[in-house]
């Protein structure tokens, strides 16, 4: 059954009741990792195992996505801003319990020093000092009722993985770019 969620916005992903924020470093320029969470949607599956489907809706004012388990969500999207940040809210989704769900990517730069391990696990290449890295940052901002969020903070030990592998594979995907 697919459940209206309460429309939030941007600040959402500060002040959400529960709040799941995790971080990882991708050895991409900002821009690229951008471009494959915001203008590659239907890539998604390719790179974050969990996304079994990913496709812009309305004209890209949206997305419809689809995880392993049957679980469904058409979304509106809050921010694009090329290079800095990606945001979506869910507006209909068959999980149940769920009041209010927002993620937020957030994009810094990040050089990276020799010796410094990136996402894949190894150093940087000698003479890679001030390149272009990305800081990536998923908040994870929902809200429900105690036995939703009891949940959802059980999980984060696992999303924090699924994150951690996903940007390892996308940046595995965006370097295999640049080489080929």
């Amino acid at each position: 059954m697919t459940r209206r969620l309460r429309p939030v916005g941007l600040g959402f992903a500060e002040d959400a009741p529960t709040r799941l924020v995790f971080t990882a470093r991708a050895s991409a320029a900002p821009d690229a990792v951008y471009r494959a969470l915001a203008e590659e949607v239907t890539g998604w599956p390719s790179w974050f195992r969990a996304v079994t489907l990913a496709r812009p809706t309305r004209g890209g004012g949206g997305r419809e996505v689809r995880l392993m388990g049957g679980v469904r969500f058409q979304e509106t999207v809050m921010a694009a801003d090329p290079g800095l940040r990606y945001a979506y809210r869910v507006d209909e989704t068959n999980v149940p319990g769920v009041r209010a769900l927002l993620e937020e990517w957030l994009l810094t730069p990040a050089d990276h020093s020799p010796g410094t391990a990136t996402t894949t696990g190894t150093p940087a290449a000698p003479g890679a000092a001030g390149t272009p890295g990305t800081l990536v940052r998923w908040t994870f901002a929902a809200d429900g009722p105690p036995a939703f969020r009891l949940a959802l903070t059980a999980a984060r030990p696992g999303l924090g993985h699924s994150f951690r592998t996903a940007v390892r594979t996308l940046d595995a995907r965006l370097a295999a770019r640049t080489r080929g």
